[in-house]
């Protein structure tokens, strides 16, 4: 096993240098610098020249790929030239609570739907749920998703007035306020974190602490509530409570749009796993044993179909963090998508390149945890 892990490891080396490498490449084949920001005749050939000087691009591209690969192996990802004399770090680190916040709900909303809708097809296969269930589903999968936001924008913002229109706050509501708006997001993310770590600990100890399966359910609901009850109190008692309702009100429209487009993937993918699983005999086994139904589909078929849609969601999760260039940009969402957008749009690379590296290494080490999951799951992959 950890010779595995160290070759995969290797591997995960090597690949992040070369999509480093490629990055660069191609963002300084593009046509232009830094300079093309200030288009003016009244600017001067000595100040632009002064311009690339100051930003490094007027060195040979093998000078400046050796220095940034050398500052990037000290964890120094360089300024943006946008935003100078800000870091990449410093941008990257306010952008991403944003996109992560907006994206993660969203994936888990998807994949929770799916795997619920998922399981209750395979197992009604034939009957008219599935197949209305599975054409809505598909036909939301198809759309194209400019058109289908646009379409969610007009409708709940524009027609119904029930969701604003665009950004993540309201800005006359956080006047005045100490806190900025990063602050509440990194709380968002803590209580989120806290709440699944404790109904983490509530499923490891609920075996052992309930014998059947209707006082674990009532544990977990129990655990589950009280910690949720624990969690509101302290936003309401923290008189932040209203900023963070500000956000999720902002955040419903594009939440609304990749849930209900994208809940049809992980859908046909549970069906498909649930299907080869029904034919297994241990499921045959726990019919023929009289079982309720709803316990031979939830606790013996459902668990073992699971496992495609974990290493799924592993790998979606790890894919949040680029941000989704088309949702952030229709619902103007200053996250990780939008800053790379105009990071490319404005010849700033080290930005740029900078927001691709930080993304592309937390998804091939996301591989890697999911190499890692199937070598423990499944021992013959380790050979």
């Amino acid at each position: 096993m950890g010779r595995y892990v160290l070759r995969r490891l290797l591997q995960v080396v090597g690949l992040t240098f070369a999509f480093i490498t490629i990055t660069f490449i191609i963002l300084q084949a593009m046509p232009g610098d830094i300079t093309n920001m200030y288009i003016s005749p009244e600017i001067p050939p000595e100040v632009r020249q002064a311009l690339r000087e100051r930003f490094g691009v007027d060195q040979p591209l093998l000078s400046q790929y050796a220095r940034y690969i050398t500052n990037f192996l000290r964890g120094d990802l360089g300024y943006s030239f946008r935003h100078y004399p800000r870091s990449v770090w410093d941008i990257i680190w306010e952008r991403l609570p944003r996109t992560f916040v907006l994206f993660f709900t969203a994936t888990v909303g998807y994949f929770y739907l799916g795997f619920t809708l998922g399981k209750i097809i395979a197992w009604k296969r034939g009957t008219v749920f599935e197949y209305t269930t599975t054409v809505g589903g598909v036909f939301l999968y198809s759309l194209f998703l400019p058109m289908y936001a646009l379409l969610v924008i007009w409708f709940f913002a524009m027609r119904l007035g029930w969701f604003p229109v665009s950004q993540f706050i309201t800005p006359r509501l956080w006047r005045g306020v100490e806190v900025t708006s990063n602050t509440i997001f990194g709380y968002i993310i803590l209580s989120a974190a806290v709440f699944i770590a404790v109904m983490i600990i509530a499923m490891v100890f609920g075996n052992r602490v309930s014998r059947t399966r209707k006082a674990r359910k009532y544990f977990h609901l129990g655990i589950g509530g009280v910690t949720l009850g624990i969690i509101i109190v302290w936003w309401v008692a923290s008189g932040q409570a209203v900023l963070a309702m500000n956000i999720f009100h902002h955040m419903a429209l594009p939440v609304l749009t990749l849930t209900t487009g994208a809940f049809a993937g992980s859908m046909l993918l549970m069906r498909d796993s649930m299907l080869e699983t029904i034919k297994e005999d241990y499921v045959m086994a726990a019919r023929a044993k009289g079982l309720p139904e709803r316990e031979v589909r939830d606790r013996h078929a459902a668990r073992t179909a699971l496992l495609p849609m974990v290493t799924s969601f592993t790998l979606a999760i790890a894919s949040v963090l680029n941000g989704g260039i088309i949702t952030e940009t229709i619902f103007s969402w200053p996250g990780m998508g939008q800053t790379l957008v105009k990071s490319v749009q404005t010849n700033d690379w080290p930005l740029a390149l900078g927001t691709f590296a930080f993304t592309g290494i937390f998804v091939l080490f996301a591989h890697l945890a999911v190499d890692i999951l199937y070598a423990v799951l499944d021992p013959r992959i380790r050979y």
